[in-house]
């Protein structure tokens, strides 16, 4: 079959939204670009599909060469393929999203950028390309997902207290949730149990420590 010269050959990137608390802030990983186009302007960590690569893996290869993170929570959000998304040509991005525990991320910037740095999403800098429709479209999904999912496990260490675990919903929703009934709730739900042990701080009460159940897909009714 001849080749119809009707049809573009767009070329395909992959993307990575990492969301992830730090400092009592929801924050996203960023990575200065080192070449054009958009050079020395902030940007989602990803990159060109390699030749006989699958989505996933390449999807995985970036975020492990941005954070030094091989495993976490990570899906694959939508694809932006707007015919001037980008100024080299037609290029489609396949836009995942991860979720990743505060203190598991390493920042090293790959060879095409010149740094990485976590920025809070209520401060993020001029993002080059569609970035910033991509990272408020991860958002929505992420405010969604831990509605009706038990996904939150992803971002929090493997023993955490009801406070640490509302902090996440809290940052998330973007909103304060009442202590007493976001514990009732979260308690009834049947994801956490107590575990041994407490966390002691200089300036609170022991507070008891709690895991997830389990890491596997869970769906729920909605939170709230």
């Amino acid at each position: 079959m001849a080749f119809n010269s009707k049809f573009e050959t767009p070329k395909v990137t992959v993307d990575i939204v990492v969301f992830t608390i730090v400092d009592k802030k929801l924050k996203t990983l960023l990575v200065r670009r080192k070449y054009p186009p958009f050079q020395d302007i902030w940007a989602l960590p990803g990159g060109f599909i390699r030749k006989h690569e699958e989505l996933p893996h390449a999807a995985l290869r970036e975020l492990k060469e941005e954070t030094g993170v091989s495993k976490a929570y990570l899906e694959q959000l939508y694809t932006f393929g707007e015919e001037k998304r980008d100024p080299r040509g037609r290029i489609i991005t396949i836009a995942y999203f991860a979720l990743v525990p505060k203190g598991h991320i390493r920042l090293k910037a790959s060879h095409d950028a010149k740094e990485a740095r976590l920025f809070s999403l209520k401060e993020l800098p001029r993002l080059a390309f569609d970035h910033k429709k991509i990272i408020g479209y991860g958002l929505t999904r992420v405010r969604n997902k831990i509605q009706y999912t038990n996904t939150a496990w992803s971002l929090l260490p493997e023993k955490f207290t009801l406070r640490e675990i509302q902090e996440v919903y809290e940052k998330i929703w973007g909103k304060h949730a009442d202590k007493r009934n976001f514990r009732k709730k979260i308690i009834s739900l049947g994801l956490i149990e107590a575990v041994k042990g407490v966390q002691r701080g200089l300036k609170q009460r022991p507070a008891k420590l709690y895991s997830f159940k389990t890491k596997k897909y869970v769906e729920l009714r909605r939170f709230f």
